[in-house]
C-alpha cells in the first residue's frame, strides 16, 4: 500500500491510522500508544494537534491537546512536549469515529493522475524522457508512451529496459499503455537515402509524424519530450523546431531548462536512473552522425523529409505497433 501511496500525485501524505470509538479514555490511550511508537523511532519531542468536527464530542480541541499531553507525558515521562518545533506531531480527528495517528510520510503533492487530461509520451531508454514524464504525472496529465524500436539493429534487451522504464513512468500516472513501433524501415529509408549529417533531424522529425498519429487514435492531447536545450546536437533551438514541424499537437518539454546534474538528481528520486543506465543504447543513438547538423533550416529539412515519402511505411509502422500495459497496480 506504502508503495503505490508514493507514487500517488495529488496527495500532501499520508499515515497509519488507529481508529477508535468516541470517547475520551479510549483516545487517550490510542495518543499514548502512538507516542510509544514515535519514542521507538528515537523521537524526543512531540507536540498534539487535535480537530473536533463531532462537537458532541466532550472535550474541545485545546482540552483534548492538553489531556493527551499529560496523558503521553504521565506514560513516557523522557517524551517532552515542543509545541513549537516538535520532531513528530500526533493527531486527533473527531469525526464520525475517532482518529488518531503519528506523524506521516510525505506525498508528491501536484495534481491528481488525469486531472490535466492526457498525452503522448515520447519514450527512450535514455535518462531524460522518464523524467519528463514523471514530471508530467505530477502535473495532473495521463500518459501514454512510444517507444520506436528498430531490430536488429536495437536488441531485445534495449526493448526490455523500456519496458521497465514505461512501468516506472506509468506508476506516478495510474498506469500507460506503451506503444512499441517497429521503425527499422524508416531508419533504413533516411540512412539510405539522405546525408548522414541529417539522419538524427529526419528521425525526430518521422518520430513526431508517428507519434503524431497515434496521439490523434487515443485522443491524446498533446505530446511529451524529454529535451533539454542544447544538451546533444538534436536538442538546439533550431533542430527542434525541424522535428516539431511534423505535429500540429502541442509538445510539452518539462526538462527544456534543466541541465544534466538537476535531471539526473530526478531520476534518482523517482526511481528510473538505475534501469536508464543500463548498456543498451536505442535506435536514436545507434544511428547518430559522427558530424550532425547542428542549426538545421526547416525549409531545407521539410525539404529532404518529403522526398523521402514515408507516409505510408510510418502509417504501417503505427497500424502493427504493440501495445504493452505498465504500471497498473493491482
Amino acid at each position: 500500500m506504502e508503495e503505490v501511496l508514493s507514487h500517488l500525485t495529488g496527495i500532501a501524505g499520508w499515515a497509519k491510522t488507529q481508529i477508535t470509538a468516541k470517547t475520551v479514555d479510549e483516545v487517550l490511550a490510542a495518543c499514548v500508544s502512538e507516542a510509544q511508537k514515535i519514542t521507538e523511532s528515537g523521537t524526543k519531542t512531540f507536540k498534539v494537534e487535535a480537530r473536533r468536527t463531532d462537537k458532541s464530542f466532550p472535550l474541545n480541541s485545546y482540552e483534548i491537546c492538553s489531556a493527551a499531553g499529560d496523558a503521553i507525558k504521565t506514560a513516557i515521562p523522557e517524551l517532552q512536549v515542543d509545541v513549537k518545533n516538535p520532531q513528530s506531531i500526533i493527531s486527533v480527528e473527531i469525526r464520525e469515529k475517532a482518529y488518531i495517528y503519528g506523524t506521516g510520510k510525505k506525498g508528491l503533492r501536484g495534481l491528481p493522475a488525469g486531472s490535466a487530461g492526457r498525452g503522448l509520451l515520447l519514450l527512450s531508454g535514455g535518462i531524460d524522457s522518464p523524467v519528463a514524464g514523471c514530471l508530467m504525472a505530477g502535473r495532473g496529465m495521463g500518459l501514454d508512451a512510444v517507444y520506436f524500436h528498430t531490430p536488429p539493429y536495437t536488441s531485445q534487451e534495449a526493448l526490455d529496459k523500456t519496458i521497465r522504464l514505461a512501468e516506472i513512468t506509468g506508476s506516478y500516472c495510474m498506469g500507460t499503455h506503451l506503444y512499441i513501433v517497429n521503425f527499422t524501415a524508416v531508419q533504413k529509408a533516411i540512412a539510405e537515402k539522405k546525408p548522414a549529417e541529417w539522419n538524427t533531424i529526419l528521425l525526430r522529425m518521422a518520430m513526431m509524424e508517428a507519434a503524431s498519429l497515434i496521439a490523434r487514435k487515443i485522443k491524446a492531447k498533446c505530446l511529451v519530450t524529454g529535451e533539454s536545450l542544447s544538451q546533444v546536437a538534436s536538442q538546439t533551438i533550431e533542430n527542434i523546431s525541424c522535428a516539431e514541424s511534423r505535429t500540429a499537437l502541442p509538445v510539452l518539454r518539462p526538462l527544456i531548462g534543466m541541465d544534466k546534474e538537476a535531471i539526473i538528481t530526478l531520476a534518482k528520486n523517482f526511481g528510473s536512473y538505475e534501469t536508464s543506465i543500463l548498456p543498451h543504447a536505442d535506435c536514436c543513438v545507434l544511428f547518430s552522425p559522427v558530424h550532425p547538423v547542428l542549426r538545421g533550416k526547416v525549409s531545407e529539412a521539410k525539404e529532404l523529409y518529403d522526398t523521402l515519402e514515408l507516409n505510408d511505411i510510418i502509417f504501417n509502422a503505427v497500424k502493427t505497433a504493440e501495445i504493452k500495459r505498465c504500471g497498473y497496480y493491482g
